[in-house]
């Protein structure tokens, strides 16, 4: 999953993108270099960012997804949003999943939304929002808390009708350094709900603490965590730069295919 963030305040300059053009040239790279999914972020979703309004964001949203639409029709989108009116316009545009930070929490309109809509749904974990999410993040067992959170949403949304739901168990989305790393050894707990998991490790500050570097350095640390990821199961890797992602993919592939 190649990552776009339409917005100017997202934490990585280079995954910004808020022109037409500049929108074009990013999707079509992405693509170009294996993304199976085109991720749009129409609103920052970092530490300390504040909720975005909906109608501002379907305001920005529509132009661009009938453009990526019309130059890619056969791409698969997805849209990362926590408000169900803007999931609600962007599938109507022709969005193919919807990708929730919040797991419901920020909207509680979501849920009964993509069960109507019968739309694949990205569910995440989250402690607070994140204007508020890294100030003091607590939990007693990290995994255990975030896989009952994930597994009790899960079954709710099965009983509404969902039946394609993939989990995320949000990587620095109300987490500590240590929950991250936790998180990470912890992720193969997480398939035995036999649903997909997602992993989200791009650029990301367990990756830039640890290194003692920017986000712009890190490229090596993501893609060494990747790797850890996909040997702990997971199916999905949500990421801002898609050509060494998928050479990782392809190596874990050749890796799991031989003999011992």
């Amino acid at each position: 999953m190649g990552i776009i963030n339409v917005n100017e305040d997202s934490f990585f300059s280079n995954s910004r993108a808020t022109k037409l053009n500049d929108i074009t040239n990013k999707f079509q790279s992405h693509l170009e270099q294996g993304a199976s999914i085109v991720d749009l972020g129409f609103t920052s979703t970092r530490p300390g960012a504040a909720l975005s309004n909906a109608d501002d964001e379907i305001e920005r949203l529509i132009p661009v997804l009938r453009h990526v639409r019309k130059e890619f029709p056969l791409s698969i989108i997805s849209i990362d949003t926590y408000h169900a009116s803007v999931a609600e316009v962007a599938v109507n545009e022709g969005v193919s999943i919807i990708n929730d930070i919040s797991g419901g929490s920020i909207d509680t309109q979501m849920f009964a939304t993509v069960a109507k809509l019968k739309i694949p749904y990205i569910l995440m974990h989250i402690q607070g929002t994140p204007a508020t999410m890294q100030k003091n993040p607590v939990y007693e067992n990290v995994v255990s808390e975030v896989l009952t959170t994930l597994a009790t949403k899960l079954k709710f949304l099965f009983s509404l009708g969902c039946s394609d739901v993939i989990l995320d168990p949000g990587f620095g989305f109300g987490k500590t350094l240590e929950n991250n790393f936790e998180l990470l050894k912890g992720l193969h707990r997480f398939t035995e709900l036999n649903v997909p998991v997602i992993a989200g490790l791009s650029r990301k500050s367990m990756v830039n603490k640890v290194l003692d570097i920017g986000p712009e350095d890190a490229l090596n640390g993501t893609t060494a965590l990747n790797m850890i990821a996909l040997l702990q199961g997971a199916s999905i890797l949500r990421v801002h730069d898609v050509k060494e992602a998928v050479q990782c993919v392809k190596l874990f592939q050749a890796y799991s295919q031989a003999g011992t």
